[in-house]
C-alpha cells in the first residue's frame, strides 16, 4: 500500500501537468518511515545522474571468501597480541585455536574435540582436585569455633568465594567459545577490508609489548597476592596458594584482555577518523563516504560482538568485584569498630582497593573506545560545511549519522548490563547502601553490649 494520495482530475494544476501528489495524514512512525523513503529515492536518483553503480555505492558489495595467507598478512592485531591468546590456551581458560591457511575455513576455531579443549579439561581437572581440598579446609576452618576474630572470619569468606570462580569458568568461559571465534575472525577480515579501502594497514603501536607486558603482570601480582597472604595470615598454609594462583592470574588476564580490546579500538577508529577528515576535503568524496561507513558499521558490530562473546566472563567478574568489595569493606569497618585499626584492616582495604580499580579500568576503557567510535565521528560529520558539497556528500553525510545513531557502539553483556562510567556510580551508590544498613545493624549491636555491661 503506497502512502501517495493523487488529486483527482478536478485538482490538477492550472498548467494541466498531470497530477499532484499531497501526504495523507500519518501518524509519528509512518511519518518518519516515509521521510526515510524519501531520503532513499532522491538518493538514488543522485546517484542515477551522476552516473554511479547504485549496487556498489549504495548497497554493500557481496564479500567472497579471501585468501587465507593474505588474511594473516594483514592480521596485525593476532600477531600483536597472540602471547596473550597463547596465555589463555595453556591456562585452559579459552581454548580457541588458529586454523591452518586452508580457503573458506576461518582463521580462528573453537571445536569441543579439538586438542586445546582436551588441554583445557585436563588442566581444568586437576585444578579442581587442589581447590576441593583447599575448599574443605577454608569451610571447616570457618564454621569451627577457633575463628574467634571476625576479621579472619572476613578473610574466609573473600577467599572461599574466590574458589566458587573455578567451578563457573565452564559455563562463563568455554560455553561461549564459539562466540569469541566470530569475534577474533571478525578483527581479521576487518583489517584487511581496512586494508583495501584505505590503501593503508591498521598499526597497533606498542600493543606488542603492552601484551607480553600484562601476561607477566597478571601472573606476577597473582604469585604476589597469595604469598603475601600466606605471610600475613597465620592460618594460610603455603600449599593453599596453588589453588589460587590459577583463579587470580584468569581474573588478572581478564582485565588484561579488556584494556587491549579497548585499546584497538580507539587506535582503528583514530585511524578511520583520520581518513574521514582527508576525504572529506577532497572533492566528490561520497562513494568513499560509503565504504567508510560500512567499515565503521562493521567497528560498531565488533564492539557489540564483544560484549556478547565475553558476556558471562565480566558479568561474573564484576559480581565477584561487587560482593567483594562489600564484604571487605563492611569488615574492616566492623572490625576497627570492635578491636580498633590493625594491618589485618589495612589488609581489607588492599583488597577493597585492587577490586575497585579493576573495576574502574574496565569501565573507563569502554567508555573511552564508545566514545572515540561514536561521540568522535558524530562531531566530525557534524561539523561538515553540507553547502560547501554536492548533494551525494551530503546524502552520505546524513546517511552515516543515521547509521551511528542505529548502530551505538556500545559495550553490552548481551543485554546484561552496559560497560560504561554509570556502572561505576551505580555500583558505588549500591555498595554504600548495603553497607549503611550493615553498619547500622552493627552499632546497634555496639549499644545493646554496651547496655548490658553498664547494667
Amino acid at each position: 500500500m503506497s502512502f501517495w494520495t493523487t488529486l483527482s482530475s478536478s485538482t490538477q494544476d492550472n498548467d494541466g501537468k498531470g497530477s499532484a501528489k499531497v501526504y495523507p495524514t500519518l501518524n509519528p512512525n509512518q511519518k518518519r518511515f516515509l521521510q526515510d523513503e524519501i531520503r532513499y529515492r532522491e538518493k538514488l536518483n543522485v546517484l542515477s545522474k551522476d552516473g554511479g553503480s547504485l549496487s556498489e555505492v549504495y548497497v554493500r558489495a557481496v564479500e567472497e571468501d579471501d585468501d587465507a595467507e593474505l588474511l594473516d598478512k594483514h592480521d596485525s592485531f593476532y600477531w600483536a597480541t597472540k602471547q596473550l591468546l597463547n596465555l589463555f590456551q595453556y591456562m585452559g581458560v579459552m581454548p580457541i585455536f588458529r586454523n591452518p591457511p586452508v580457503k573458506g575455513l576461518p582463521r580462528t576455531g573453537y571445536s569441543f574435540t579439538s586438542k586445546w579443549f582436551i588441554w583445557a579439561v585436563l588442566i581444568y581437572t586437576l585444578e579442581t582436585i587442589i581447590v576441593v581440598n583447599v575448599l574443605k579446609e577454608r569451610v571447616s576452618n570457618f564454621i569451627s569455633q577457633e575463628i574467634k576474630r571476625f576479621d579472619e572470619g572476613i578473610y574466609n569468606v573473600i577467599f572461599i568465594s574466590l574458589l566458587f570462580t573455578h567451578f563457573l569458568l565452564p559455563v562463563a568461559a568455554w560455553r561461549h567459545g564459539s562466540q569469541v571465534a566470530i569475534f577474533k575472525n571478525m578483527w581479521t577480515s576487518y583489517q584487511l577490508k581496512f586494508f583495501k579501502v584505505t590503501g593503508t594497514p591498521i598499526n597497533f603501536p606498542n600493543l606488542y609489548a603492552i601484551a607480553w607486558g600484562l601476561c607477566v603482570f597478571s601472573w606476577g601480582l597473582s604469585i604476589a597476592i597469595n604469598l603475601s597472604q600466606y605471610f600475613l595470615q597465620p592460618d594460610f598454609k603455603l600449599w593453599y596458594t596453588f589453588a589460587y594462583y590459577h583463579i587470580i592470574a584468569m581474573l588478572n588476564c581478564f582485565w588484561s584482555l579488556w584494556y587491549i580490546n579497548c585499546t584497538a579500538f580507539g587506535t582503528a577508529s583514530r585511524s578511520l577518523a583520520k581518513f574521514l577528515e582527508e576525504t572529506l576535503e577532497g572533492e566528490k568524496p561520497a562513494q568513499k563516504l560509503t565504504q567508510y561507513r560500512h567499515l565503521w558499521v562493521d567497528l560498531s558490530h565488533m564492539m557489540q560482538q564483544l560484549g556478547r562473546a565475553y558476556s558471562n566472563m565480566y558479568g561474573l567478574y564484576c559480581l565477584m568485584i561487587f560482593f567483594t568489595t562489600i564484604v571487605a569493606t563492611y569488615g574492616s569497618f566492623s572490625e576497627i569498630i570492635d578491636r580498633g585499626a590493625t594491618y589485618k584492616e589495612v589488609g581489607l582495604f588492599v583488597i577493597v582497593f585492587y577490586c575497585m580499580g579493576l573495576l574502574y579500568i574496565i569501565c573507563n576503557e569502554a567508555h573511552h573506545a564508545s566514545r572515540s567510535v561514536g561521540l568522535d565521528f558524530q562531531t566530525k560529520l557534524l561539523n561538515v560545511n553540507l553547502t560547501a558539497v554536492d548533494n551525494a556528500t551530503q546524502k552520505e553525510v546524513e546517511m552515516f549519522l543515521i547509521a551511528i545513531a542505529k548502530n551505538p557502539p556500545i559495550m553490552n553483556l548481551d543485554g546484561y548490563a552496559n560497560i560504561n562510567r554509570e556502572l561505576i556510580t551505580t555500583n558505588v551508590s549500591f555498595m554504600a547502601t548495603y553497607l549503611v544498613v550493615l553498619l547500622q545493624f552493627k552499632i546497634t549491636e555496639q549499644r545493646g553490649l554496651r547496655l548490658q555491661q553498664q547494667e
